[in-house]
């Protein structure tokens, strides 16, 4: 039986030449992709469920091995936008914000038919907003390889080191809980709540930017995603407070994302990384400043002592998982591709349908420049 999508993981033994230590508030966990599942069941339909609507997108779990990511140049598309927006939105294109500062449903336009332009004009509207959803989109039903290459657009394509991937495109992180999973359940004997606030992959030297996940099927009720807004988070504190945090950086691991994986028999398709980042960074197209830290990932302040690092990031993470004010809640549905801006914002997975149902989305995460901080300005 699969592992839960959120399944407690044990911290492995540090030694005293490790570059970071892992502070005590984040959390050890993270959404793991199972490492199995019944494929023939997944295809034909099992227990009272309807077959996988898109099996070309059924997860693999190779033994193919990457070197260690080489730093690249990256400049962002939404530098080169129109800030009017005369292509992505333009006349029959209708817009409904989620919430003031994050969140827009979009409809009456394609994805996949925008021209260079209109894809320029996408990354800065989805920087701006933070997080947008598209309706009625036909990006599932493309060929997985002209789904990457839109995606390669916005930047070099990440691997995730432990994910399930559609057999011959590692490119592409699957979200994948089968008919008849039940291992919530065990889940929820031990846990209040499958809440896991994280930026993906934020222990990448240049972790991804521009963002894409699509729906491929979707529980009856339930499953949505959870955003925060992490320059509207930033904003809220004092000048004093934000003050003291320019300056900071933080340790992010994902040494205990790929052990257990491993301890798994699951996928390690490269060796886990630990990098700093500052704590906060700017936006290189909308110049917004944001927080950039997450339980998942973040492990202690650069140069504090354990107890000052767990204090500060305690409050920090207490202050976005709080901030229901900046936060935005998007519901699945058929056809449906959101796209959010990595950089700037945390999701996080609800883990709150009929046990059971099939919940199977495919991500595209292009990266972006490695993380910079700009001078406080009160």
């Amino acid at each position: 039986m699969a592992p839960s999508a959120t399944e407690t993981v044990t911290l492995p033994t540090r030694t005293a030449e490790q570059t970071t230590k892992l502070s005590v508030t984040a959390n050890p966990y993270k959404e793991l992709s199972p490492v199995g599942y019944s494929k023939k069941a997944e295809e034909e339909g099992a227990e009272g469920f309807s077959a996988a609507k898109y099996k070309n997108y059924l997860p693999t779990w190779g033994n193919e091995k990457y070197p260690a990511l080489e730093p690249f140049e990256h400049r962002d598309h939404g530098l080169d936008a129109d800030p009017l927006f005369p292509e992505l939105l333009a006349s029959g294109v209708t817009t409904n914000d989620l919430t003031p500062t994050i969140g827009t449903e979009v409809t009456g336009l394609q994805l996949s038919k925008l021209s260079a332009a209109g894809k320029d004009q996408l990354a800065r509207f989805v920087a701006e907003r933070k997080v947008v959803a598209f309706r009625d989109q036909d990006f599932a039903d493309l060929p997985i390889k002209e789904a990457l290459d839109y995606g390669r657009y916005f930047g070099r394509l990440h691997i995730h080191p432990t994910s399930g991937a559609p057999e011959g495109y590692p490119e592409v992180h699957l979200v994948h809980r089968g008919a008849g999973d039940k291992t919530a359940e065990s889940f929820f004997e031990t846990r209040t709540s499958s809440v896991a606030w994280h930026s993906d992959v934020s222990y990448e030297v240049q972790p991804p930017g521009t963002t894409f996940l699509y729906i491929l099927d979707v529980p009856e009720v339930g499953g949505d995603t959870l955003f925060a807004n992490q320059v509207e988070a930033y904003n809220r504190l004092s000048p004093g407070f934000q003050q003291r945090l320019h300056g900071l950086k933080a340790t992010h691991s994902g040494i205990e994302q790929v052990e257990a994986s491993r301890r798994k028999g699951g996928a390690v398709r490269r060796e886990p990384v630990i990098s700093e980042h500052p704590v906060v960074r700017t936006h290189p197209v909308t110049g917004e400043k944001a927080l950039y830290v997450n339980p998942q990932f973040t492990r202690s302040i650069v140069g504090y002592k354990q107890e000052e690092s767990d204090a500060l990031l305690k409050f920090l993470y207490d202050h976005i998982a709080y901030g229901a004010d900046f936060q935005a809640r998007v519901k699945w549905a058929d056809r449906t591709v959101v796209v959010w801006d990595n950089r700037v914002t945390l999701h996080s997975a609800l883990v709150d349908w009929k046990s059971g149902q099939r919940r199977h989305l495919a991500r595209i995460a292009p990266q972006a420049e490695a993380p910079v901080e700009t001078p406080f300005k009160a």
